[in-house]
């Protein structure tokens, strides 16, 4: 059976496709994604606690760089074959060289669950491939408009809400360890599975919303969305093979490269280039990547690294 959590997915996909009432309030979704995004990032911190070494940085530089990589390898297979415009290609690029923080908290339970291990800095290779992918990916597209550099998008993608979260989760758990976070273990770290089931809830309702009804028009964008999480996938694992990371973090490393940003990307995206049609993004991202990790991809991706570990 899939992990419980999944099936509040499925829920709310149903919920929205039969045209339910049900919905999360917005107060209640946006609650949701600031806990998971700080819970995420002091699991990490815990886990980093008294064990930080130097060695640790060839790692997420690795991975730093691997983000950069990414929304370069998907931005002429979006121009060419899928054919897109100079704007929309570019965006969504962006989209899916950055990563989800929904994904990252799916899999995470789902390698905690096998028992497979995990090093403590793999919560950090969430910002490590985020940040990377939307200032690079803007400043290509920027480039080749002909426009001026973009100092800017760096300060607006440190200063987003999520990269604010995990980071500065992980340093308020490294620097108080499990010891000092012990009076918040039994609302925070205990509830992370109820209020992640929760949050999937309300994806499963998105994810209805977004493809109700499906754009057939945009055929080749949603063969992309498809297929590329399983080819980023193995871009994933090829990197996980290379640095020697344990099996727990090549999947979770190989989730995070077939992720898609919708939450992150979108933000930057609307206010770099605002000619994008962010839409189209969230069809792809969230309507179609999102279910197809979930769903069926995380299992794949633990079988396949599994099978060369």
């Amino acid at each position: 059976m899939p992990d419980i959590v999944i099936a509040f997915f499925a829920l709310g996909l149903l919920a929205g496709l039969v045209k339910s009432d049900l919905k999360v309030p917005q107060s209640i979704y946006d609650t949701l994604s600031i806990l998971l995004m700080l819970v995420l990032g002091l699991k990490g911190g815990m886990a980093l606690h008294g064990k930080f070494e130097v060695g640790m940085m060839v790692e997420l530089l690795s991975v730093a760089a691997l983000g950069a990589v990414l929304p370069l390898a998907c931005y002429p297979i979006l121009r060419k074959w899928v054919g897109l415009g100079l704007d929309d290609a570019a965006s969504i690029a962006a989209h899916y060289g950055s990563v989800s923080a929904g994904t990252f908290a799916v899999v995470l339970t789902l390698v905690e669950r096998s028992g497979l291990p995990v090093n403590p800095q793999t919560t950090l290779h969430l910002v490590m491939l985020e940040l990377p992918a939307i200032v690079v990916m803007l400043w290509y597209h920027r480039r080749s408009c002909g426009q001026a550099g973009g100092g800017g998008i760096l300060r607006e993608a440190l200063t987003s809400r999520g990269v604010l979260l995990l980071g500065g989760g992980v340093l308020i758990g490294y620097a108080y360890g499990p010891i000092g976070l012990a009076s918040l273990t039994p609302v925070l770290l205990d509830g992370f599975k109820t209020m992640l089931a929760l949050f999937l809830l309300e994806m499963g309702l998105c994810t209805a919303k977004v493809c109700s009804p499906l754009p057939w028009k945009h055929w080749r964008l949603m063969v992309f969305a498809v297929a590329m999480p399983f080819a980023l996938a193995w871009v994933g694992i090829a990197a996980a093979l290379a640095l020697r990371l344990p099996a727990g973090s090549a999947v979770v490393l190989a989730a995070l490269t077939a992720s898609a940003s919708y939450i992150a990307a979108p933000a930057a995206i609307r206010a770099a280039i605002p000619n994008a049609n962010i839409g189209l993004a969230m069809l792809a991202a969230l309507g179609i990547t999102f279910p197809v990790n979930v769903l069926i991809g995380l299992p794949i991706y633990q079988h396949w690294v599994q099978l060369l570990y």
